[in-house]
């Protein structure tokens, strides 16, 4: 295995897989991208409060692609910020701006205003949490202890809005504040520098801490995007050196089962059989290794028979003389999708090398069985196996690096919850160990292979 470690760059995998390393990405993606707007929109500070209030909401429409932003200050709060109010409508088309009104707006949109503007008024008090609902968002702008304004947008139904694009909202509410109050400061610091070089002085440092603000969002950005890198490679890794473990490590050792079975009293036709097995089984290993290197596809010769033909030849493979295998199919068999088939297959694989190995069985059984909304994959023996131990096995490996050993089990689970499933360790019927692995499926989908 210490080749397998060498073109892996591991020693050792952990429970992080492709598909959330692509949904990670897209949201680093999402947030660096936000994180750009905010910069942008925060450096119009200098230019006025009337700038920085439509920098910043033109910054929370493009990021949250929505149909209404609105912006507003509390009465009372602020008062030198100039721009009270701010409606952005589809397109970013200014519905009202301060006092100006336009086109009508919806009445959500007026309910916000006022809730915004007067809280006692409008019959509620200061609403000092955000509101993060599928299309809806509402985030205060809080300043020295007190809410002064808030932030809302609407997003239409092919925009959910989530946990990301909360704590975006947040980063832009609270640097908006602050970011007005620097603002209304530094057009009033500005008009005094005429008359006292005191003035000056400050302004300049206002400046200063603005731009220091802007150099910090930047190398924030840069150190989020190398992470991010990082990332990528370490979950490739991951994912490559499960692969190798489910498939060609399997099956070498598998091969060198039938070979240590030779080497006791048998018959030489089944000798001769066996070692043929044995040799087909390290040929494919080394296709194994080559596609997971270098394609990282599925073995050649998956997906060309039924679930259940591969499963009858997975008990083949693993079946030394002691060990008789079954496997019984329950309800209508239906054509899965390629990587619900690859999954279940690389499960029942690992269940049955550790029942082989391990259990000191004389039964298995697998069952697959298929019912309108999932499809359940089970592998029980009459072995000496524990189940106790072996859910202590599984999760110490969700917690901890097992140098490479004992990555079955959190394997078998990972695939199981991947496709939004549930795994199971219990003791069997026949009074050795039953792993369960249940998978939902939509029959409505045809496999496209």
């Amino acid at each position: 295995m210490v080749d397998l470690a060498i073109l892996t760059g591991l020693r050792s995998s952990k429970s992080s897989f492709y598909p959330q390393y692509r949904g990670a990405a897209e949201r680093a993606e999402r947030v660096m991208h936000a994180l750009g707007l905010v910069s942008r929109a925060l450096v119009s500070t200098v230019d006025g409060p009337e700038t920085l209030v439509c920098a910043v909401a033109e910054a929370a429409r493009v990021h949250l692609d929505a149909q209404w932003v609105v912006f507003g200050l509390t009465d009372g709060r602020l008062m030198d910020a100039g721009m009270r109010r701010l409606v952005l409508g589809p397109d970013g088309i200014p519905f009202l701006v301060h006092e100006v009104e336009g086109p009508p707006l919806p009445d959500d949109v007026l309910r916000c205003l006022e809730v915004i503007r007067d809280p006692v008024a409008a019959g509620t008090t200061a609403r000092t949490e955000t509101v993060l609902d599928a299309h809806h968002a509402f985030v205060p702008l809080e300043l020295e202890g007190g809410v002064v304004g808030a932030i809302a947008a609407w997003t239409p139904p092919g925009r959910v809005l989530d946990a990301t694009d909360g704590a975006v909202l947040s980063i832009l509410a609270s640097q908006t504040a602050v970011a007005l109050h620097n603002s209304a400061l530094y057009q009033r610091i500005s008009t005094l520098l005429e008359h006292s070089e005191a003035a000056y002085a400050q302004a300049r440092r206002t400046a200063a801490d603005l731009a220091l603000r802007n150099a910090e969002l930047s190398s924030a950005q840069r150190q989020l995007s190398e992470a991010q890198r990082h990332q990528a490679l370490d979950d490739e890794r991951h994912r490559i050196a499960r692969e190798l473990h489910d498939s060609v490590a399997q099956t070498v050792l598998s091969a060198g089962m039938q070979i240590e079975v030779c080497l006791g009293a048998i018959p030489s036709v089944e000798r001769a059989e066996r070692l043929g097995l044995a040799k087909e089984m390290t040929r494919r290993a080394v296709e194994q290794l080559r596609t997971s290197i270098y394609t990282l596809n599925n073995t050649p010769d998956e997906g060309h028979s039924s679930l259940s033909q591969m499963l009858e030849q997975l008990g083949v493979v693993y079946q030394p003389d002691e060990l008789d295998v079954t496997v019984r199919v329950e309800g209508p068999e239906v054509e899965l999708a390629s990587p619900i088939e690859h999954a279940l297959l690389r499960i029942a694989g690992e269940a049955l090398f550790n029942t082989a190995v391990h259990a000191h069985a004389g039964r298995a059984r697998l069952r697959l069985r298929y019912t309108s909304d999932a499809v359940t994959l089970t592998v029980d023996d009459d072995g000496d196996g524990d189940p106790v131990r072996l859910r202590d096995i599984l999760r110490d490996s969700a917690t901890r690096d097992a140098d490479g050993h004992r990555r079955g089990l959190a394997n078998m689970a990972d695939r199981a919850a991947e496709l939004g499933g549930r795994f199971a360790i219990r003791r069997a019927r026949l009074g050795g160990i039953e792993v369960t692995a249940t998978v939902p499926v939509d029959r409505d989908v045809v496999r496209a292979d």
